[in-house]
């Protein structure tokens, strides 16, 4: 059904903003935002003439070479009070985008410092550290979950935020009610449909993508990253204790807290996810980024070309490969008369046996991926290996 999620207007708009990016695939869009190819160039044609009914567009007047003094400091004070959180330098960038010639960055310091909106800059600056990037949008996704916050209920709201390395673009943000990989599913399910699939995602260590690691095996394999296998989506861990190499995404939880969780409570998930849907917007398409030369994160974001499958593909193997299914209910894949563990996530899975150089050994693995390790000379049986000392390790 068209439009069915959120509401029909954010799916205008995000549909609008996505289909004017260059070299966008218009039709491709209307497809996976579920509309026929003339409802997705109405609405395009009607955002193109200024149709105001797509968006929830500021009212505020823009700039003109006749603006007093006193006009430019109620601007600058005007985007503060929109955006709390803001300071100079995005405010200046914000109002030069929409045409107003706004003053120095000290000068709107000074404008905000002399009506008490923020405090004077640190007379001691941090140290300066080095950005990365991937070179292109989509390579590389970050994906994480907030700090959970408290509702005013008692509800425990889990932001699950998603970040392009390259552009800073959030293809999404979702109030979830708890961490689980089923709800991570759902949700980059959506993502994908919208978006397309990146190449990879980078995560910490934590649950639900990090939590099944086997010490024996030195692998995470879960059952959100088998899924995400199959879809050709590599899943890249960040080193334990270390996170300053996911500074993107930290950086934009400290801005989603800031500019969404210290200005006002909510009641309800559903309150909560309205309040990401206007903040998302706003930074994906308005916010200016200091890292990007104080431009937004669409301006160098593109859906991706990999279109989410309707059907979920299943990995092919050779006639040569010794081809063995794993239970649904017990982790393990039957061999020369001997049950062997594998990793759990891998339960009703189909797994390929392959000879390795060495006489009696084998690797067993998930299309490319080595998975396990067999070792026919090892005289153990499934009855005296436990399941959290595995007798497998990675090929």
């Amino acid at each position: 059904m068209p439009w069915r999620e959120v509401s029909a207007m954010e799916q205008r708009r995000e549909f609008v903003r996505l289909a004017m990016m260059e070299g966008a695939n218009r039709r491709e869009l209307c497809r996976r935002f579920g509309i026929s190819p003339e409802v997705g160039y109405k609405w395009l044609a009607r955002a193109q003439a200024g149709d105001g009914d797509l968006a929830d567009r500021s009212r505020r007047p823009h700039g003109s070479p006749g603006r007093t003094d006193g006009v430019i400091e109620a601007a600058v004070l005007a985007v503060r009070q929109a955006h709390p959180a803001w300071g100079a330098r995005k405010i200046k960038a914000w109002l030069e985008a929409r045409g107003t010639a706004a003053p120095a960055v000290s000068t709107v310091h000074e404008i905000l410092r002399r009506h008490g909106r923020i405090e004077p800059f640190p007379e001691a600056p941090g140290k300066a550290w080095t950005r990365f990037e991937r070179s292109e949008p989509n390579e590389l996704w970050q994906m994480d979950f907030k700090g959970w916050v408290r509702l005013a209920g008692g509800q425990r709201c889990h932001p699950l935020t998603v970040l392009d390395d390259h552009s800073r673009f959030s293809p999404a943000l979702r109030a979830c009610a708890d961490q689980q990989s089923v709800t991570v599913q759902a949700h980059l399910e959506q993502a994908f449909r919208r978006h397309g699939l990146p190449r990879a995602f980078f995560v910490d260590n934590g649950p639900p993508w990090g939590s099944s690691w086997d010490q024996a095996s030195g692998e995470r394999w879960t059952r959100l990253a088998v899924w995400l296998l199959k879809l050709g989506v590599r899943v890249l861990y960040s080193r334990p204790y270390h996170p300053q190499s996911r500074g993107k995404i930290e950086r934009f939880h400290r801005s989603l807290a800031a500019e969404v969780f210290a200005l006002r409570t909510f009641d309800s998930l559903a309150e909560v996810q309205r309040a990401f849907d206007r903040w998302r917007e706003t930074y994906n398409h308005e916010r200016p980024h200091e890292a990007l030369g104080q431009t937004c994160p669409a301006s160098r974001y593109r859906p991706s070309p990999r279109t989410m499958p309707d059907r979920l593909p299943s990995p092919e193997y050779d006639a040569e490969d010794i081809v063995r299914t794993v239970s649904t209910t017990k982790a393990y894949v039957r061999f020369n008369g001997r049950l062997w563990p594998v990793p759990k996530a891998f339960r009703g899975e189909r797994l390929a046996l392959r000879p390795l150089h060495r006489d009696g050994q084998y690797g067993v693995f998930f299309a490319s991926h080595p998975v396990a390790f067999i070792d026919l000379t090892n005289p153990k049986t499934v009855s005296h290996v436990s399941e959290q000392v595995s007798a497998m390790s990675p090929v």
